[in-house]
């Protein structure tokens, strides 16, 4: 299978690649390099520098390569930015988003893997989270995510475009080649580990959460376990796999009992991806304090507006239907790796 992979050059990107040169899949990157970095692709792969919005680029890159399914892992992801540049996000993330599925499908290519996120159910009403829970994003990030799964589901409908989304929750961990290197950086481990470095000052925010150590809990995927799901949720889209086929039953069915002939060639599937547990900030620190070996400073701060209690993933779907279950549950596992790769790389990438 050729793929493409669209932000293939950041962190959860370029750990895909690798798993999917590894299952023998041949790989074709696009990436922008506003956040990836070249280095983050292992040689031999095909690069291709510029925006999945852009139809010019799009266009000639696939009638220069044709390809069979894509792997969709860029987007605007900050969740204060979305706050405060809501157009960046609507316009890169969903105007973007639709260019690109527009070429896609003067193209022919109808199978697409999508990288969706936790934040389209925004405070959860109970967990673990399933996936026909209400979708509420409380911010443009989340709600942005939430408009083009919509989309995926109305172009499974009326063009067969086979699709799986796949909703992450905490992503975290490395590769033995890739890491997890953002700026600015917003998320828990990694800044927990530049704090054990000295980089960087870490805040704890909230220790008074009805949870059992008064802070927040979170959902911890390790990112070589989301890699194995891209490359089993790419396979799902395949010609004539009942998992993505519009009549494959309550797997498959996403619309309304009165759909058109059409929906009956194609499916838009929705899959969370979690580690079927969840980890409090405390827990997070405790275990890179073993990791690292030595205590590692913080202060405590006051909650930030927003973060709920508990966000945890029922990942039984995922299994149900890929075959898939997280391999690396324990936290100081995911925080070692992602240690080992900084003091690997104390300057990151090159490039």
């Amino acid at each position: 299978m050729r793929v493409l992979v669209t932000g293939g050059a950041g962190y959860v990107g370029s750990v895909s690649v690798e798993a999917l040169v590894a299952a023998g899949h041949d790989v074709l990157v696009l990436d922008d390099l506003s956040k990836g970095h070249r280095d983050a692709l292992p040689g031999g792969v095909r690069f291709v520098q510029g925006s999945y919005g852009d139809p010019a680029v799009v266009g000639q890159l696939l009638a220069n390569t044709p390809v069979d399914a894509v792997l969709h892992c860029a987007a605007r992801s900050l969740v204060a930015e979305s706050v405060s540049n809501p157009a960046l996000y609507y316009r890169e993330n969903v105007a973007g988003g639709v260019a690109f599925l527009e070429v896609l499908r003067e193209a022919g290519v109808r199978r697409l893997v999508f990288s969706s996120t936790a934040a389209v159910y925004g405070t959860p009403a109970s967990v673990p989270i399933r996936e026909d829970a209400v979708l509420a994003p409380i911010n443009p990030y989340g709600e942005t995510k939430r408009t083009f799964e919509g989309a995926l589901r109305w172009y499974a409908a009326a063009y067969g475009l086979r699709s799986v989304s796949l909703r992450y929750f905490n992503v975290a961990g490395a590769s033995g080649r890739n890491g997890e290197v953002h700026a600015p950086e917003t998320h828990l481990i990694p800044n927990v580990l530049a704090a054990a470095e000295g980089r960087a000052a870490l805040t704890v925010f909230g220790i008074d959460y009805p949870t059992p150590d008064g802070t927040c809990i979170r959902d911890y995927l390790h990112v070589e376990d989301l890699a194995r799901a891209h490359v089993l949720a790419l396979e799902a889209t395949s010609p004539g796999d009942p998992r993505t086929a519009g009549d494959g039953g309550p797997v498959g069915r996403t619309a309304p009992s009165d759909r058109t002939a059409a929906d009956s060639r194609a499916a838009a599937l929705a899959i969370n991806l979690g580690n079927g547990g969840g980890f409090s900030v405390r827990e997070v620190l405790s275990a890179a304090e073993t990791v690292v070996g030595r205590p590692i400073p913080h202060a405590i701060g006051e909650r930030r507006a927003g973060d709920p209690p508990v966000l945890v993933a029922d990942a039984g779907r995922a299994d149900e239907i890929l075959g898939w279950r997280a391999q690396h549950r324990d936290i100081v596992e995911i925080v070692a790796s992602a240690w080992a790769w900084r003091q690997a790389h104390p300057d990151g990438y090159r490039a």
